[in-house]
Parts: C-alpha cells; sequence; structure tokens
C-alpha cells in the first residue's frame, strides 16, 4: 500500500482541480462565500462517517491525535475565514499568488524536521511547481498597491496551510488516518460561527437550488478531496505530495476553465500552466527513495486504506 501514494495524490489533483473550476458558480448566483463555508464544513461529516464507519468507529483519543488532528482542522479552517477577509481588505490577484507558496513551508519543515528527501527529478519539480503556483493568479500592469493589513493576513494564511500540510504528514505517523479527518472536521465546525459572523445578511441572498444546493455538489468534491489527500501524506512524502497537488490541481482547473470558455491562456497564466504540467510529470516520475528518518507511519489498528 506504500505504493498508493501517487493514486491519492492524484484522485486529489483531479478532485480539487474539478472543484476549483466550479467553486465560483453559486457565489455568482448570490450565495455569500462564507456560507459556501458553511456548507463545505458541512459536506465534511458524509465522508468523515463512511470512513469512520469502515474503522469501526475507532476514533484515536490520546492526547497527541487530539492536538496535532485539531490543529490540522483549526489550520486550515481558520486560514479559509483569515482568506475571506484578506480578500475584503486587499486585492486577490496578490494575495493568492501569496498563499500559492505555503508549499514551500511544507518542504522546508519536512526537510528539515522530518528527514524526507527526493531524487533529481523531484527536486526539479518541485522547483518548477513553486514557480508555478504564483502565476496561476498573478496579473501584472494591475497598479500599485500599498501592503497593509491584506498582506500580513495573506502570509498567515500561507503559512496555516503550509503547517497544516506539514502537521498531516506529522500525525498519520502515530494517529490513523480517518481519526486525523475526524479531527478536521470538527476544525471546520468549529469555525461555522465565524463564517455565519462575517456572513453579511442584510444582502439579498439566493437560497434556491443555485445556491446552498449548487455549494454542496460543489464542495462534496473538496471534503472528499482533503480525505484523500491525508491518504496521500500517510504513505507518500510531503515535501513531494504537496507540490505534486498544489500545481497539479490548478493546472487542471485552468484547463477546464478553458475548455469551458473557449478561452486559451495567455503571458503569466500559460507560462503557470506550462510550469505546472512539467513538474507534475517530473514529481510522478521521480522513483522513492528512503528518508533519512522514516516517514512512513506505524501501522494502525483498522487502518485498511
Amino acid at each position: 500500500m506504500q505504493r498508493n501514494w501517487l493514486t491519492y495524490t492524484l484522485i486529489t489533483t483531479l478532485l480539487w482541480g474539478v472543484w476549483g473550476a466550479f467553486t465560483g458558480l453559486p457565489s455568482q448566483h448570490g450565495f455569500p462565500d462564507t456560507l459556501i463555508y458553511v456548507v463545505w464544513a458541512l459536506t465534511m461529516i458524509p465522508p468523515a462517517v463512511v470512513v469512520l464507519a469502515r474503522n469501526g468507529w475507532r476514533i484515536d483519543r490520546d492526547r497527541r491525535s487530539v492536538v496535532l488532528g485539531l490543529t490540522v482542522g483549526l489550520l486550515g479552517a481558520g486560514g479559509q475565514m483569515l482568506l475571506f477577509r484578506a480578500v475584503q481588505l486587499g486585492p486577490a490577484y496578490l494575495i493568492f499568488p501569496i498563499v500559492s507558496l505555503s508549499p514551500a513551508i511544507t518542504i522546508a519543515l519536512s526537510f528539515g524536521l522530518l528527514g524526507e528527501r527526493t531524487g533529481k527529478l523531484g527536486v526539479a519539480g518541485i522547483v518548477l511547481a513553486l514557480c508555478a503556483l504564483p502565476l496561476f493568479d498573478l496579473q501584472l500592469g494591475q497598479g500599485g498597491e500599498g501592503l497593509g493589513l491584506w498582506f500580513v493576513l495573506a502570509l498567515v494564511v500561507m503559512a496555516a496551510w503550509g503547517l497544516q500540510a506539514y502537521f498531516i504528514k506529522l500525525a498519520n505517523v502515530s494517529t490513523s488516518a480517518e481519526s486525523i479527518f475526524f479531527y478536521m472536521m470538527v476544525g471546520g465546525l468549529a469555525c461555522v460561527p465565524a463564517a455565519l459572523w462575517l456572513t453579511d445578511f442584510s444582502q439579498s441572498i439566493h437560497w434556491g437550488w443555485n445556491g446552498p444546493g449548487l455549494a454542496a455538489v460543489i464542495q462534496v468534491l473538496n471534503a472528499v478531496g482533503a480525505l484523500m489527500l491525508v491518504y496521500a501524506f500517510r504513505y507518500g512524502k510531503a515535501l513531494v505530495v504537496s507540490p505534486l497537488v498544489n500545481a497539479g490541481a490548478p493546472l487542471l482547473t485552468a484547463v477546464l476553465s478553458m475548455a469551458l470558455s473557449g478561452a486559451v491562456p495567455a503571458g503569466t497564466k500559460l507560462l503557470g500552466v506550462s510550469l505546472a504540467l512539467l513538474a507534475a510529470l517530473l514529481l510522478a516520475l521521480q522513483p522513492e527513495r528512503p528518508s533519512s528518518s522514516s516517514s512512513s507511519p506505524q501501522p494502525v489498528q483498522g487502518d485498511d486504506a
């Protein structure tokens, strides 16, 4: 099963790529992003129930598992909350390229603290992926923007999501993947009150199928992708899985968006697509090599995924 890390990674990339292409539809129909977050948090429940049922309803309750699991969940959910605020205050075309560099933190921590290593193809793929990520959202010639609170929040979100990926890998050493995802779900639900507080209910909100209904269909792709990501980190190296997912998913989103709109990317986006494609290929082709300290998790009873 150790070789299945690539399968789980590719499934995550596929689900998140499709999710990225359609995730903006509910907000275009008048359903606020903050309420989309609430729907996403709720869509985490069904996959959590399914994997817990397959695992005999066993949840690791030791202090390490609870702390690491909730840390993973709150870093992801809290980062999303801060991202809402950052986009309200600053330019999205600068915020998202900053946030997209979160794998750099994961790679540094995995290399320095977990002793993970990869070969020349993997190193080349990581570098290309990090170069490609900001290019998907970078828009040049938009005029100057003064650095303010939005810049600080963007850096915090970048750090939060980079740390989240590292802690997923760290938690997998001693905690079952099912338990990690359960605590991720709990962390997401814990931030629902904050999302509701940030929602402007005085505005017109579309409550029909194209609002919460469409959001649920789309967001379940993200939720199942997050579950697959936990398994990918369980069996694969974080410094490879993180850049592969974070470069591959935007690549697929860009391809789907082009197919749906008939538009052809140009400039920085075209360069980003090209670099991401090459990076994904190199990372997928890199043969596995052992880390200086074992990054494979210890067997956990009931972990048969």
